[in-house]
């Protein structure tokens, strides 16, 4: 086993120029070896926790699969996505690698499907959420590593300042005691609208608590409706009366620097326990139902390792995409990290911790939303839209509408 590590803007042509003249799942076709690279991305963000748990779950591999020798890449966040499509053009790609959902949409055509391959037992393990979604068109995309949940927490402390007593389970509960949260001088929701904020946290899981889809089944916009109207429509009715930080539709600042880390925040959907917890304190984070208009949901990521059709070992590939994703290999690897299990048999991995064993409790109850290869360039063009009604410039109508003739053309048919 070998691994790498590249940081900067420079990876991915790093990457290529280390790969150029070897294939992706290469070996020794008289010993029957085979090789294997995964590509990886810091999870766990101390540095030496994340490299010894894959130095570990790899050595553990390749003893039970002494055919195959797997070597690991660990690229930085930024500029992820260039260099990945600049290795599969030139056919350089990895065997494995960790991909988000969107990602899944965007490589649909350069995975390969694990349906045949990931056991069935591992396939009736996977949560029913989770396991959608990774499917595309009937093929499961990726071996599920993690998944997140983003509930509703609130500041115990700020609804003792602005005298409420009651914490809000609906829409109509956050309107109903917004007045009380102005009076003092705080803001009854955390909501960023800046371009560098994703959707996902932010607007879309009003949408989808009023019924609505980001797409239709048949794969068109699908926020233009009267669904999107009615959640972007509760927002600039929050902003109109002061309940939301004027500064936070506009400008996206570092954390500690917002009303949510001064305590003038009543509750939050798009920021974790643990952002919150060293300015809140541990005793007044309440984690809750996401909030309610037709159903209670909430966004939760989910991270995979996926086989890559340009691999000359897919067997192997998706062997240990499997191994690397058991339950009982990845428990210090979610824990060290902070995520939660994608499995339905796996025991609760914070039973112990007051806030994260409460979160855990949600993570059957989110989603991803729909999967399309355009997600990431349709919130380039909604994001705006939605700041502007924020702003009093457009109303929820109008702009949804014109998102929507903008995203039109980025669909595919």
């Amino acid at each position: 086993m070998r691994v790498s590590k590249f940081t900067g803007v420079a990876a991915g042509i790093a990457a290529v120029t280390l790969l150029a003249g070897c294939s992706a799942g290469g070996g020794n076709a008289e010993s029957g070896e085979k090789n294997i690279t995964v590509w990886l991305y810091p999870v766990i963000a101390d540095e030496a926790v994340h490299k010894d748990f894959w130095d570990t779950t790899i050595a553990a591999f390749e003893k039970e699969n002494k055919d195959v020798n797997v070597k690991y890449e660990i690229f930085p966040w930024a500029n992820r996505d260039e260099a990945l499509q600049t290795a599969i053009a030139a056919g350089k790609g990895p065997d494995v690698v960790y991909l988000i959902p969107d990602q899944l949409a965007a490589y649909q055509k350069s995975i390969a499907p694990l349906n045949d391959v990931l056991s069935e037992e591992r396939q009736g393990d996977l949560l029913p959420n989770v396991k959608t979604s990774v499917t595309i068109g009937g093929d499961i995309l990726g071996a599920p590593i993690l998944t997140s949940a983003m509930p509703l927490i609130c500041n115990a402390a700020a609804f003792e300042a602005a005298g409420v007593a009651e914490y809000p389970k609906t829409w109509d509960d956050i309107i109903e005691m917004a007045p009380k949260f102005t009076e003092k001088g705080m803001y009854a929701l955390n909501y960023p609208a800046s371009a560098e904020n994703t959707l996902n946290l932010t607007f879309y899981p009003l949408l989808w608590q009023a019924g609505g889809a980001v797409y239709t089944k048949d794969g068109d916009v699908g926020f233009d409706s009267k669904a999107g109207e009615q959640a972007l429509t509760f927002l600039t009715d929050l902003a109109t009366s002061g309940a939301l930080d004027p500064e936070a539709l506009t400008t996206n600042v570092p954390l500690e620097q917002t009303a949510v880390a001064q305590g003038k925040v009543g509750c939050t959907w798009n920021n974790a326990v643990t952002e919150v917890s060293s300015f809140w304190g541990a005793e007044n984070i309440m984690v809750l139902a996401p909030l309610s208009e037709k159903e209670s949901i909430a966004y939760g990521t989910v991270g995979s390792l996926s086989v890559l059709k340009g691999s000359k070992a897919q067997d192997a590939a998706a062997k240990f995409a499997e191994f690397a994703t058991g339950a009982d290999i990845v428990e210090p690897y979610l824990k060290a990290a902070g995520f939660f299990s994608a499995l339905s048999t796996t025991e609760p991995l914070y039973a112990d911790d007051p806030l994260l064993g409460e979160v855990e409790k949600y993570v059957p109850d989110t989603t991803v939303g729909e999967l399309d290869a355009s997600s990431r360039a349709l919130m380039g063009v909604l994001s705006p839209e939605i700041q502007a009604a924020l702003l009093g410039q457009k109303s929820p109508a109008d702009a949804l509408k014109d998102a929507a003739n903008a995203a039109a053309p980025l669909l595919k048919k």
